[in-house]
């Protein structure tokens, strides 16, 4: 008996890799609750949920207003897999034209008031640099939790004294600021030259900087 029961589990694994019917028959399958934005109310109660528990099910996936969804589906687990309407999906940089970026992961450099030499060198930085930003901040690095370095290359910081405020990062803001100035000088430009051709120059340089100021807005606003 305890030979059966040890190895009925470990022979119901290895036809579930084999077979789909034994595989749905154990773990279960899949069900469309929503399609093309309407609740299939059948499918609903087959799967024993009622209407709180969908609505719970899709704030788990950050979903607050059922009208936003276009496609749901409540898998084997008891978890909800959402694909949102268009109009409510994330802006990508697909969308804004740009090429794609790989992110990286962000370094860990301080923990618990302590500098984190490793990561901090894989990165290519070093104490100076990590206290030069520490500086830009006001803070010292005893009163730092946790820091680490993003994407970017910045220096985000959680404090032990959580009343102490951190200023945001002002890089990228200020980049955003120039590039408007940019523009607009441009314009300028433009307006006071009597060179036609000039003129056209000032004109065309200010549209592509203003397109780009389009594009680049949302990575650059605070």
């Amino acid at each position: 008996g305890i030979v059966v029961f040890a190895g009925l589990p470990f022979i119901v694994e290895i036809l579930s890799l084999h077979s789909k019917r034994v595989r749905d028959f154990v773990e279960g399958s899949a069900t469309v609750i929503i399609k093309d934005g309407k609740v299939l109310e059948e499918n609903l109660k087959k799967e024993y949920y009622t209407t709180d528990e969908l609505l719970q099910l899709l704030r788990g996936q950050n979903i607050f207003d059922l009208s936003e969804v276009e496609y749901a589906v409540l898998e084997a687990n008891g978890k909800v897999s959402a694909l949102p309407k268009k109009d409510y999906r994330p802006l990508t940089r697909k969308d804004l034209g740009l090429p794609s970026v790989n992110e990286k992961e962000p370094h860990t450099v301080i923990m618990d008031g302590e500098i984190l030499d490793e990561p901090l060198d894989s990165i290519g930085k070093n104490r100076g640099w990590l206290q030069t930003e520490l500086d830009k901040k006001n803070i010292t690095i005893e009163n730092v939790f946790l820091g680490q370095i993003n994407s970017y290359g910045a220096l985000t910081v959680d404090l032990f004294d959580d009343k102490i405020q951190v200023p945001e990062p002002q890089e990228r803001p200020l980049l955003l600021a120039n590039i408007k100035k940019c523009q607009a000088d441009l314009e300028l430009f433009a307006l006071a030259t009597e060179s036609q051709s000039a003129k056209s120059l000032y004109t065309k340089n200010a549209k592509k900087m203003e397109e780009s100021m389009q594009k680049l807005t949302p990575y650059l606003k605070d």
